[in-house]
């Protein structure tokens, strides 16, 4: 069909007239050898066609242009920009869209658009960040389910602010390996914030009992994280609890009393300002003297300094193959050297701060050994 006959007819005949004329066109334009004259001609009735007031004319341009990369683009632009049903083949077949063409219509569109954009193929960073800042929920789960989509570090930090309040977001999140250790720290305070806040669990525990609850909860999820956290994650982790306001004294205790020595020297490094050697070289072989002065450029109170180098000494020793014992007794340990006229008892916790840190860290030891022994026990 020439140009000048499709002028002639396009005001005369029916949709489905126009709809076949409209794919034909597309056609010659792709795969025809033209002239330059003949191509603009081609071009500019093409681009005509964007002003059809029929949807079914212009889902015909848009079916033979989608799987193109030799399509025209300001038409393939424009017909990424129309009615959903049009859209939705530019959006999630064409190549030619670049990021701030998607990015653009990402701003621009609707939630099943966006949706659309998320599930495409190849899903760059700059547009999985633009779907996080101000997609819509349809769309940001979208993008978590497709395995193909890049998402930085940062985007996942702004999804877990900006919609860790939904649930189905919160379970697609828990499930993907992608998700950086502070994330999963965030997201694990995000679940015990929404359980707290269920209308049962306050109705059968109360609310400050709930929230007590779940505060020794995170605490639990925080240090068993750290355990599946990589080494290159530390400092990351670190300034994510820091900035929470996580990383307390206590904290700190729990984590050497789990033999998170690793971690710990991690955190010396960023608290007190020493070389990641220098501190390494402390915790293996620094003195008493040495140690103190570290700790205390790391902030850590002076009556936690005994009880920390006793803890230390005691991982080097199951390290060297010198002592054989777990985390309970070593806690135990601590507290005779806090409180030495106990004669082996674990004391009451009066009104001693750090004692009473060391007591509650203790029987939780004794119950996480009686209850893997008591699993143990069954599965024999």
């Amino acid at each position: 069909m020439s140009v000048q006959h499709y002028l002639k007819m396009i005001d005369n005949v029916s949709v489905a007239q126009r709809c076949h004329a409209a794919a034909a066109l597309a056609h010659i334009y792709l795969h025809s050898d033209l002239d330059f004259d003949e191509r603009c001609a081609t071009e500019a009735v093409l681009t005509l066609l964007l002003d059809d007031p029929s949807p079914k004319v212009r889902l015909a341009l848009a079916d033979v242009f989608s799987t193109s990369a030799h399509a025209p683009i300001h038409i393939v632009a424009g017909l990424a920009r129309d009615q959903i049903e049009i859209a939705t083949y530019m959006l999630a077949r064409s190549v030619l869209l670049s990021d701030a063409d998607l990015i653009d219509c990402v701003a621009g569109g609707s939630g099943d658009a966006q949706k659309v954009i998320a599930a495409r193929p190849r899903v760059s960073i700059a547009v999985s960040a633009a779907i996080i800042e101000i997609g819509e929920t349809i769309a940001v789960l979208e993008l978590l389910a497709n395995t193909q989509a890049q998402i930085a570090d940062i985007s996942f930090r702004r999804l877990i602010e900006r919609l860790g309040h939904v649930a189905e977001i919160r379970a697609l999140l828990v499930d993907n390996e992608r998700l950086p250790a502070d994330c999963r720290h965030a997201l694990a305070i995000c679940i015990a914030e929404a359980l707290c806040r269920m209308d049962i669990v306050v109705a059968l525990m109360g609310e400050r009992r709930a929230r007590r609850v779940t505060q020794e909860a995170c605490v639990k999820a925080s240090i068993s994280l750290v355990a599946a956290t990589s080494v290159e994650e530390y400092p990351a982790l670190i300034e994510h609890l820091q900035l929470r306001g996580d990383l307390t004294t206590a904290f700190v205790i729990r984590i050497v009393a789990c033999g998170k020595i690793d971690f710990f020297g991690a955190i010396l490094v960023m608290l007190s300002g020493y070389s990641l050697a220098r501190v390494r070289s402390l915790l293996i072989d620094g003195r008493a003297t040495a140690l103190c002065a570290l700790f205390s450029a790391a902030g850590l109170p002076a009556n936690t300094h005994q009880p920390l180098r006793v803890a230390l000494n005691s991982w080097h020793g199951v390290a060297n193959g010198k002592l054989s014992i777990g985390a309970r007794e070593i806690v135990r340990r601590m507290i005779e050297h806090v409180a030495p006229a106990t004669n082996g008892a674990v004391p009451a916790a009066a009104n001693d701060d750090m004692l009473s840190l060391l007591k509650r860290i203790y029987l939780e030891a004794v119950r996480e050994h009686a209850r893997d022994h008591a699993m143990a026990i069954a599965a024999a």
